[in-house]
């Protein structure tokens, strides 16, 4: 029998498991279904190279429909998964019936606008599109404002200083987060936007979205040519609603990423169990991903499982490049390694569950062997 594996998803997690089924010796067919009109390409240059000018958006390209045809991979471009049954093995795409014997879920996240007025006026950035669509609105604009403290905030404001722009960054909070790290790091970060010009207001808030800038919590308005909202992501997981998996902040996955019988989740979308502490941890990132695909696709086709991704991020803003591996509990302080204090390590007991580098790539390398897999279970 040869076993027709579906890919949702044609990001690099989908990517990546369709290649690694072709590495491992899968000789059944393989559909990878992309919800855009484009070849696939990586997210990550998005917020960097594309935005700030320096990578033309062709250079984001994963694979060409060329190269997936020479894996043997069909490609359904601009073709949307609007629902499951695990039970009859169906997947549908455009309103036609795709029988799978194994499904992998990567479809990713979608950006959350928030729900304020205006809210029109305010450009996202998930998509090559928006990346496009951003870098041309700015390459006209002179101040830019940016609505949300998380990693992709940072990032925009970051490209924002980098092509010259006054550049505002809001919050709500008061803190800045990074990923895994939550808000750990962000007195550091606060300290880097503020040296490289940023007009960092972590607690304003914001009311709306008008022609003219940013309307802040106190009612007064940050002007501002440009405002884009990165508020943060949802899973696409609105299309599985009556799937019967469990959803929650994403698919709910074992050790493995498996969601059901023959149906497993990677990526963005996909919520792991760790075998060692029994939660389970969603990570957006590139590096998770690829780990997740490739354990997949070595269970799909019988190889020798491999272990659960231990959990890394890395970023770069105003050139510093900071990188995170581990589990990250908010409660715990972050302590600086004895062997560098540009690396920042978090224990729980003589276990060392955590270690960041903040532009130290080498002594993260070194402090990162000292990462524990065997955390406690928190109650």
């Amino acid at each position: 029998m040869r076993v027709h594996v579906v890919v949702v998803g044609a990001g690099v997690a989908g990517v990546t498991c369709a290649e690694a089924l072709r590495a491992a010796g899968h000789d059944g067919p393989i559909t990878l279904v992309g919800a855009e009109p484009h070849a696939p390409y990586a997210r990550p240059p998005l917020s960097k190279q594309v935005l700030d000018g320096s990578w033309h958006p062709s250079r984001s390209v994963l694979r060409t429909v060329a190269e997936l045809d020479g894996l043997d991979v069909t490609l359904r471009s601009g073709a949307t998964a609007t629902a499951l049954d695990p039970e009859a093995h169906v997947v549908t795409v455009d309103g036609a019936r795709l029988h799978y014997d194994a499904l992998v879920i990567a479809t990713g996240v979608e950006p959350v606008r928030p729900e304020l007025p205006g809210i029109e006026h305010a450009f996202v950035l998930r998509t090559l599109d928006d990346a496009v669509a951003l870098r041309s609105a700015w390459a006209r604009a002179e101040r830019v404002v940016v609505t949300g403290t998380g990693v992709l905030g940072s990032e925009i404001a970051s490209a924002a200083r980098h092509h010259g722009h006054e550049v505002a960054l809001v919050g709500r909070s008061g803190r800045l987060s990074f990923g895994t790290v939550g808000t750990l790091l962000s007195e550091r970060l606060a300290e880097l936007h503020r040296d490289n010009g940023v007009d960092l207001r972590p607690d304003a808030g914001a009311l709306g979205v008008t022609t003219d800038g940013l309307v802040l919590g106190d009612g007064s308005v940050l002007r501002a040519d440009l405002v884009v909202a990165a508020t943060g992501g949802r899973p696409r997981t609105s299309w599985l609603a009556a799937s019967g998996l469990t959803v929650r902040d994403g698919v709910c996955c074992d050790d493995h990423g498996r969601a059901a019988p023959d149906v497993y989740a990677i990526g963005d979308v996909a919520r792991w169990t760790d075998p060692a502490t029994g939660r389970s941890t969603r990570v957006e990132h590139q590096t998770n991903a690829i780990e997740q695909a490739l354990s997949v696709a070595a269970t799909i086709t019988g190889a020798e499982p491999l272990p659960a991704p231990i959990p890394f991020f890395w970023s770069e803003v105003h050139g510093i490049r900071i990188q995170a591996v581990g589990t990250f509990d908010p409660a715990r302080p972050l302590d600086p390694w004895p062997e560098d204090s540009d690396v920042l390590v978090q224990h729980d007991g003589a276990a060392t569950t955590g270690v960041v580098g903040w532009g130290a790539p080498r002594a993260f390398r070194r402090a990162r062997a000292e990462l524990a897999r065997t955390v406690p279970v928190h109650a």
